[in-house]
């Protein structure tokens, strides 16, 4: 059975950093595209990065969060990780992490996502 698993959600201060943990369980991670999606308040979910399967694990990110976030993967772990700093409040959302079917170019589509996790909640105060 496919499951995704997130956790490392909390309340920081502006300027902060937090890591999120995407654990899957039913499939193995290097051979998926990982993306990781955040919801924030009024808004629609949105792409916030994306590794790729395979060795070379190509990562894309949204534009906000380039230089302040990274993600990256522990195949023995079969974990996907976001690595959050310098946080902002406009961070502060409920982040999804999604398995991905489709190509890499179309990694914030979420039609090209079969399987999602429940979320956590990031809120950035300021």
């Amino acid at each position: 059975q496919v499951q995704l698993v997130e956790s490392g959600g909390a309340l920081v201060q502006a300027g902060g950093s937090l890591r999120l943990s995407c654990t899957a369980s039913g499939f193995t991670v290097e051979d998926y595209s990982i993306g990781w999606f955040r919801q924030a308040p009024g808004k629609e979910l949105e792409g916030v990065s994306c590794i790729h399967s395979g060795d070379r694990s190509s990562t894309y990110y949204e534009e906000s969060v380039k230089g302040r976030f990274t993600i990256s993967r522990d195949n023995a772990k079969n974990t996907v990780y976001l690595q959050m700093d310098s946080l902002k409040p406009e961070d502060t959302a409920v982040y999804y992490c999604a398995r991905s079917i489709g190509a890499p170019k179309f990694w914030t589509l979420l039609s090209e996502y079969d399987y999602w996790g429940q979320g956590t909640q990031v809120t950035v105060s300021s």
